[in-house]
């Protein structure tokens, strides 16, 4: 048994450098030195210098679109691809690096370059995409058609699709330049910002990491989770005016740039991204809105499988310790658990999976100054992608874990497969392999557990994942429509305003089976609502997605197999709905979303059964 016992977290006797060795993750760091070498440079401004001299002759093909030939269109996308690719390298170099440690100056400044530069190159590239835009229908049909342009077909049609929202040449570029020092400014001061926060749990951990402080937010002693709240709520204490007036930067920004292009809504320019329409997100939000139920029901339960009268909002994300032992997790086993589910599905997502591992694509420790959460990022054809995660130990950072090399999965065959332009896929579908990534891994776990109270441990924690990434995505997707329409009506909001707000979203989702009594400024750590509004939304939509998809493989079995490869390998070359195609579901169906909502109700009668076997 690879785990580490504790009293009953190690995590409670241990800073994060002597978690992450006792975890056997101190040394699991990536390396992505091949995103440079790979091309026989040494740094990131060499990728940067050779994108910068292929943009100034690319400007050769300025007003060519209405007369060139199809034959010679495809050469000119290839030749943008490269520039693409070369930037991709660039970005990914850099942001990997300074998010490791976004406390280092040095990063920092990099990053800072890294953006100007970008941009800058950028800027030359901008004709493009309005010339392509503004060409009349027949004549983009016809380029767009050819043989020549089918490896991207996809991506032309969908760089359309803003037709009625672009500005000018004069007015994107200054737009572009003016990002650097403004919206991404602000982002990466947020960033900062949080890498600056600690929290003091007590003892040798008085400066530990908020994330290690909040994965204390699932320790089964009830002491341990309040006070770490307490302390989580008082390390956000400092700074959070500043990230409140960030956050009203970004409202604000998000309004003045919605009105300038004339977007009908504050979230009409992500769901245009998502390839999504505004009615059918509402309708998505809706329904699960509707549904709500679920969640207190379920809150109601847990409250009395702790023996709470009432949960604390500390509690909702508590592990059971309903015949547990509180080990932890060490990496070993949780790259075991992850691999072997993978390839209990299929070898080849197995494999693909195990490289991330075998070749340092992973970084894992949770460490002073590193950004929080977890990410996989995408880079370029035929090479590979890296996750990013703070792994410490619990359960629920396995689940993590199987979630960002779902992710990896799903990048590393789109990039096998697709050219630059259609490697990332929309939001809207982007979180379908990893939340199946999850499932299969939560699957192969509750399959080989037979004890009755360790099942419903399972159940617990799938329920509190479930929660977690439907649910409370669409209540923080209520906060977000709530903040920036009072922003556009009332202006500035204060640190209070915000807070209410949030509460708010909050309260009309846990009922009254949650206490928030200290929740209110929990949502200055989120870095979505600061980095890409309107996202979260997302996940609900790839979580019920998945669920659906995984529904499918029960009933097909292994024939499935090859249509959810061949889906994965499609990266971003298919509209949401044909994606989905791929797979057997139906995104236009009305049902689609309830259907899949009803699958987490089945989840839950198990655990309210098994609850009741064991009284």
């Amino acid at each position: 048994m690879n785990a580490v016992t504790a009293p009953p977290l190690m995590s409670l006797v241990a800073p994060a450098d002597r978690l992450a060795a006792a975890l056997g993750v101190a040394d699991v760091r990536f390396d992505h030195s091949g995103l440079l070498s790979e091309l026989s440079v040494s740094t990131a401004d060499g990728l940067l210098d050779r994108a910068e001299e292929l943009a100034m002759s690319f400007e050769r093909h300025r007003e060519t679109l209405p007369t060139i030939e199809p034959t010679a269109f495809g050469e000119l996308l290839r030749e943008l691809a490269v520039i693409f690719e070369l930037l991709e390298r660039a970005g990914a170099s850099v942001y990997l690096d300074y998010a490791v440690d976004v406390t280092v100056p040095a990063s920092g400044a990099a990053l800072a370059k890294l953006q100007e530069r970008s941009t800058a190159i950028g800027n030359r590239l901008v004709f493009f995409e309005l010339e392509w835009a503004g060409l009349e229908e027949a004549r983009a049909e016809t380029l767009a058609n050819d043989t020549a342009s089918e490896f991207c077909r996809h991506w032309l049609k969908t760089k359309r699709l803003g037709r009625p929202y672009l500005l000018g040449e004069p007015e994107e570029k200054l737009s572009a330049v003016k990002n650097v020092t403004g919206i991404s400014a602000w982002t990466r001061l947020f960033d900062e910002q949080l890498g600056a926060v600690t929290v003091n749990l007590g003892g040798d951990r008085s400066s530990s990491q908020l994330e290690v402080a909040l994965a204390e937010l699932q320790n089964p002693d009830r002491s341990s989770r309040l006070a770490a709240a307490a302390a989580i709520q008082e390390g956000l204490k400092p700074g959070l005016r500043t990230r409140a007036y960030i956050y009203n930067t970004v409202l604000a920004d998000k309004a003045s740039d919605d009105g300038l292009r004339g977007f009908p809504e504050w979230s009409s320019s992500r769901n245009l991204a998502n390839q999504a329409s505004d009615e059918s997100v509402a309708t998505l939000v809706q329904a699960v809105r509707n549904r709500y139920d679920i969640v207190r029901r379920w809150y109601t339960l847990k409250s009395s499988l702790l023996g709470i009268e009432k949960l604390h909002f500390s509690d909702r994300n508590a592990q059971l310790s309903i015949g547990a032992s509180g080990e932890m997790i060490r990496w070993p086993e949780a790259k075991e658990t992850v691999v072997d589910s993978f390839e209990s599905f299929s070898p080849l997502v197995g494999g693909l999976a195990r490289k991330f591992f075998d070749r340092n694509w992973i970084h894992a420790p949770a460490s002073a100054g590193k950004q929080g959460g977890a990410f996989c990022m995408p880079t370029v054809p035929n090479s590979n992608p890296y996750v990013f995660v703070n792994y410490t130990g619990t359960r629920s950072d396995v689940l993590t874990l199987a979630h960002e090399l779902g992710h990896g999965v799903h990048f590393s065959l789109a990039q096998a497969h697709q050219p630059v332009f259609q490697i990332q896929m929309p939001l809207t579908v982007a979180e379908t392999a990893s939340v199946f990534g999850e499932t299969v891994t939560f699957s192969r776990i509750l399959e080989k557990e037979s004890d009755p109270a360790a099942r419903l441990n399972l159940l617990a924690s799938s329920l509190d994942a479930a929660i977690a990434t439907v649910f409370r995505q669409v209540s923080m997707y209520q906060f977000e429509d709530l903040c920036h329409r009072a922003r556009r009506t009332e202006g500035e909001l204060s640190v209070d305003d915000i807070n209410d707000r949030w509460l708010s979203s909050q309260q009309e989702l846990f009922g009254d089976t949650v206490d928030t009594t200290g929740y209110e400024s929990w949502w200055s750590y989120v870095h979505h609502f600061v980095h890409v509004p309107g996202y979260v939304y997302a996940y609900a939509f790839g979580q019920l997605l998945a669920t659906s998809v995984y529904q499918r493989f029960l009933t097909a079995g292994a024939s499935f197999v090859p249509q959810y490869e061949s889906m994965l390998a499609a990266g971003g070359s298919k509209s949401p709905e044909d994606l989905a195609a791929m797979v057997g579901c139906d995104l236009r169906d009305p049902n689609f979303w309830s259907d899949g909502l009803s699958l987490i109700d089945t989840t839950l009668r198990a655990a309210e059964e098994a609850a009741a076997a064991l009284r």
